[in-house]
């Protein structure tokens, strides 16, 4: 089970246009936190604390976004 480069993910995207901006997010927060992103793609190696740490970046940034949008949309009425 689990193995290394597994190519089928669990996690569909509702907007499939978004994978290169979500990739794009993984890849700052990565740089800015100082967590080196694997060439592979396989993540089994990672520390969890780092993995832990670039979840909730991204997570964080996401929200943000959404907040943004949503007071922008707000503003409008």
């Amino acid at each position: 089970m689990g193995g290394r480069n597994r190519s089928s993910s669990r996690n569909v995207l509702v907007v499939p246009q978004a994978r290169q901006a979500l990739e794009q997010i993984k890849y700052e927060a990565a740089q800015e936190l100082g967590v080196q992103i694997p060439q592979d793609g396989y993540y089994g190696n990672i520390a969890t604390r780092d993995a832990g740490s670039l979840g909730g970046y991204i997570t964080r940034r996401l929200v943000q976004m959404a907040e943004q949008q949503l007071s922008g949309a707000n503003r409008q009425f």
